[in-house]
Formats: C-alpha cells, structure tokens, sequence
C-alpha cells in the first residue's frame, strides 16, 4: 500500500504528464516509411563478420592463464583456441598471444566454412597479440584498422567472435571508458573497456565501430564465473597495427627508447607537489645519454600529455609511448616548478651498448637449464626491464630444468651469487660451471631483491 507521501509523489507525476501530453501529441508524428522506424546494425555486420575467423588447433597444446581461465587449460587436439580478425587482404590474422599459446601448427577458418593452415608470424607476449599468415596465396576480405584516437565513450560497438566454440556471434554494447590500464592482462596496459558481451572464446574478436573499423581486439573479461558480465576489455587498434607493421617487417616488436623512471602522480604526491589534481607522470631518474635527457627532460618535470593525449599515469605512458614507433619525434607537454612548456623527444630504438652474448648455462649449479644475456637497453627492452644498463639477466628458463625448479624465472637480473657481484655471462658461465656446497643467489625482480638460498 502507498504512503500518503508516496501517492502525492506519484499523482504529481501523473499530473505533470498528462498536462504536457497533449503538446507532445501535437509535435508526434506517423513514421513515413519501414526504414525510418527500423533500426539494425546488419549492415555493418555484414561488411565486418567475413573478416572474423576461428582460430583453432590441429594438436594437443596448453594455454597459459587467463582472466578467461586463471588455472589454464589443455586443450584437446582440433579444438577451438579462439577467434582471429584478418587485417590485409593477402592473409594476415590478428589474434591474442594467448589464444596461439604453444600450439605449432594452426588452423582458421571462416564463416562461410572454408580452413586453411596459418603460419604463426609474431607473437608478442607484452601486447597479448600475435599476427598469423594464411598458408594460401589468394584475396582475404581484410577488416580496416581503425584510429583509436577518436574512439570515445558512448559510441556503440559490436563484438564479433566464436564465443564457447558455438560459431560466430555478434554481441552490442558500447565504449564503457578508455585508457583502462588496471587490468593484468598483458604488459602493455592500456585497454577500452566495452559492455558488449564477450565471453571465453572471444578473445582475438574484433571489436568493431558503426563505419566497420576495427577499433580494438578483444582480449579479456572482468568476471568471477567465467561469463560475461558487462565489463570486457580490448586492446586499441593503434597498437594492434603497430604488431601488424612489425610482422610485416619481418621482426619483433620495437618500441622507442625514452631513457628515464617515471612515477605515476597520486593524489598525495600531487598535493606535495602543489598541482591541481593527480595525473601524468613524474621523472624520478634520467639516463646519460638517452633521448629524455638529450631532450632537455630532468628529474622533478612532470610529463603530462604526449601528443596530445592526457598520460593518465605510468602505465599509459609506456603504451602512448610504444605506438610512436622508433622514427621521427613526439612533442610531450612538460611541467617544472609553475611552468609549461612542449618538449620534443626523439623516437629511436634502444641501442645494444654491450653484445648480449647469450650463453646456456649447464653444470651443477642452480642455473642449469638457463640462458644468461648481458644487459644493454635493447636487452632491457626486450626483457621488459626498467632502466637495467649492466649486468646479466635470465633470457630463458627452459620447463623441468633445474633453474625452474629453484625459481629462477625468465627476466631476473642476477645481481650476486655467494657474496660476489655478477658483470657478465662468462663470469656467470664460470661461477655456475663449478660444484658448491652451498648456493646464495640474490636476483632482482620487479624492483625487488629476492635472496634463494640452497645446498650444492
């Protein structure tokens, strides 16, 4: 039963209403034609759907974990691993890294039901994408990369992929939010995030835009049972096309080198630092030598936006950052003390100061089953690690040796073994050659030192 207050609230309503209706009556009017009361978005699923494949396998592989499957999975020979968008028309295939996973030979196939064979090109693990080549010379309907730069909230998307292995399928929603980068889906964390269904299966999808762009690939879901619960992610298409031109150039993906350590500006710190509101990145350290301190870049500035895109904190930094590419320069907005300036920073790939001389270690040593890389910024780089110029780091630990087994990962800086600093790979070679009674390693992950201590 409705309160006193409840019934005049609800009367008021019915009062306000029928007392504007007739005027609203006045300006309807009978819809001229079945086109203008129609609204579908077949056409642009039947531009973009021919360009969304299956990715499937022809043997037995493991997939690594997942936001889809934080356990993992085996899959069975010929099942489905996910989905794929063919971006040139000579046959090149985007997908997620972890959609490929260990599988060595591929398999995609259309809509229409037509299979070939593909060749993996690329797999890049910090983007979570990977670029596969059709094994058939032939004309491929390719999906057009889109800009992401003008992707904005509130724009209807469609996600096109093989959800559960149950054949294509188009979901809608919409751009929830950009530059998403609190999501552990891959290195690279810069996301959009999108209310259109996606669930397991979808990932290497495309998440299309009304002109039938291709505006990201779907790469994961926030979700607690495994389904779709409105919350999806999608890494932007001016990285997908970075991965792209990289495959066609026939190597791995190269970011530009900036050459300093940044941190993100909280509230507490931009209230120390008496800015407005928290937001961009402060430079805490500049390298000798890099293109940050040759650009006039110092430690105290604060970067702010980088061409002409907010840098929301560290983590969009390193995307915006990576999708420069390595030629030409990029004009960032600086502040230091009250004032601003633009400051224009060279792009160009980190250089490999000393040779990497990759050796593989073996012995009776924890480092069995190893392979040991000087360090260098191109090393760095390709180890994902920050700011390291010198030493020697793990470039490989292979499954079931005794390195993996002690804990020793790939990407750990070995700083120390029994007391005695580590320089380079032949000392390392030396030292892990040899029989100990006792082992004292000390590594540095992730900022960290981390002490493994062991008998010989």
């Amino acid at each position: 039963m409705l309160s006193f207050r409840s019934f005049s609230a609800v009367l008021f309503v019915l009062i306000l209403v029928g007392g504007t209706g007739s005027v609203a009556a006045q300006e309807r009017v009978v819809p001229p034609s079945a086109a203008a009361i129609t609204l579908s978005f077949a056409p642009v699923v039947k531009a973009a759907a021919p360009s969304v494949v299956n990715v499937h396998s022809a043997e037995t592989v493991r997939r690594r974990a997942t936001l889809f499957s934080p356990r993992g999975q085996v899959r069975p020979r010929g099942a489905s691993l996910g989905s794929g968008v063919v971006v040139t028309s000579d046959g090149l295939v985007v997908t997620n890294a972890h959609v490929v996973g260990e599988a060595r030979s591929l398999l995609v196939s259309f809509n229409d039901r037509r299979e070939y064979s593909a060749t993996l090109l690329l797999k890049d693990e910090r983007t979570d994408l990977a670029v596969l080549q059709i094994d058939r010379e032939d004309e491929f309907p390719p999906l057009p990369l889109g800009d992401g730069v003008d992707v904005e909230v509130g724009d209807l998307v469609l996600a096109i992929g093989n959800p559960f292995g149950v054949g294509q399928t188009v979901t809608q929603g919409i751009v929830s939010a950009l530059a998403r980068t609190q999501v552990g889906v891959s290195d690279d964390r810069f996301f959009i995030q999108t209310d259109a269904a996606i669930n397991p299966g979808n990932s290497g999808g495309a998440l299309v835009d009304m002109r039938g762009r291709l505006v990201g690939i779907n790469t994961a879901i926030y979700s607690r049972s495994g389904g779709s619960n409105g919350i999806g992610f999608a890494i932007p298409a001016d990285m997908v096309a970075l991965v792209v031109r990289s495959a066609q150039a026939g190597g791995r993906v190269r970011r530009p080198w900036f050459g300093a350590r940044l941190q993100t500006v909280t509230r507490d710190l931009a209230d120390a630092m008496g800015l407005e509101r928290p937001g961009g990145v402060v430079v805490n350290e500049v390298l000798p030598g890099s293109p940050a301190e040759r650009a006039g870049i110092r430690s105290g500035d604060v970067l702010l936006t980088l061409g002409g895109r907010d840098i929301v904190d560290a983590d969009a930094f390193g995307y915006l950052y990576a999708t420069q590419g390595t030629q030409g320069e990029t004009v960032f907005l600086a502040r230091r003390g009250d004032a601003e300036r633009r400051v224009n920073v060279t792009l160009e790939p980190p250089p490999e100061t000393v040779p990497r001389d990759a050796r593989r270690l073996s012995g009776p040593s924890p480092f069995d089953g190893a392979i040991a890389v000087n360090l260098s910024p191109a090393m760095a780089d390709e180890l994902n690690l920050d700011l390291s110029l010198e030493g020697v780091a793990l470039a490989r630990v292979d499954r079931r040796s005794v390195a993996r087994r002690v804990g020793l990962r790939r990407s750990d800086k070995v700083v120390s073994i029994n007391g005695r600093r580590v320089r380079s790979t032949v000392q390392l070679e030396r030292i892990a050659s040899r029989r100990a009674r006792y082992w004292d390693v000390v590594i540095e992950r992730g900022g960290q030192k981390i002490s493994l201590q062991m008998g010989g």
